[in-house]
Parts: structure tokens; sequence; C-alpha cells
């Protein structure tokens, strides 16, 4: 459905930083650098931090959250771990498992430095 998904930094090495220690743990190689943006590239998608193109500071989305897909509840919690030591910021309840209409899942959530709120979901059977 998606090619991308980009969200904005004030602070590109910082966000190189969180992002390539976060998704590592995913199994995503670091980042390339393209100027004021950092692109990283899994299974067919791309996901992508940038500098606001027109100068202004980046703000996080009011509602927004990008999730990522994990292997397990293990896998979530290595990368919440991750996400943690490398400057982000716990937010919602703590890691566990969620049960509601879209099944029995296992969440983590966290909010990078620059405040974008992130998701690891591992859907459990």
């Amino acid at each position: 459905m998606f090619s991308h998904v980009m969200i904005g930094t004030n602070d590109l090495d910082r966000a190189k930083t969180f992002y390539d220690a976060l998704l590592g743990t995913l199994g995503v190689p670091p980042a390339m650098v393209d100027g004021n943006r950092i692109f990283y590239f899994a299974n067919g998608g791309i996901f992508s931090v940038s500098l606001p193109i027109n100068g202004q500071p980046a703000t996080a989305a009011n509602g927004g959250t990008v999730g990522f897909a994990c292997s397990s509840p293990a896998q979530a919690d290595a990368w919440h771990a991750a996400g943690v030591a490398n400057g982000g910021t716990t937010c919602e309840d703590p890691p566990g498992v969620r049960e509601g209409g879209m099944g029995k899942m296992y969440l983590a959530y966290l909010r990078d430095p620059d405040g974008n709120k992130l998701c690891a979901l591992h859907r459990m059977g």
C-alpha cells in the first residue's frame, strides 16, 4: 500500500544515531545519507527521516504513529530498549500484550528524540 514513510527531524545526526540503533534490532542496515535526509530500506519499503524542506522546525504529528512489524515479543522489547537507550522516551502503556478488535498483539510504544510516536507490533496467534 505504501511506497515510503517520511518523518521530520531537527537534528539529522541525532536521528541517524537513534534510528540506526532502533531499526538495527529489526535487521535493517544503517541509513543511507542523502543530503538533508536519511533512508532505510527493508522488505520493499522505505522509511526516511528529513530536515524539513521549507526550513521551518520539524514537529511531531498529533495523533500520528509509525508502526514497525516485529517477529516476536522479544524483538519488540529489544526495539523498545534500543530506542530508550538512544534518546527515545516510553509513551502509552509499558510494552506488553493488548487485545481488541484487531486481535491479540504485543505492542511497545515510544517517542523519538523529536517527539514522533513510534510503535513496535507483533501479531500473536
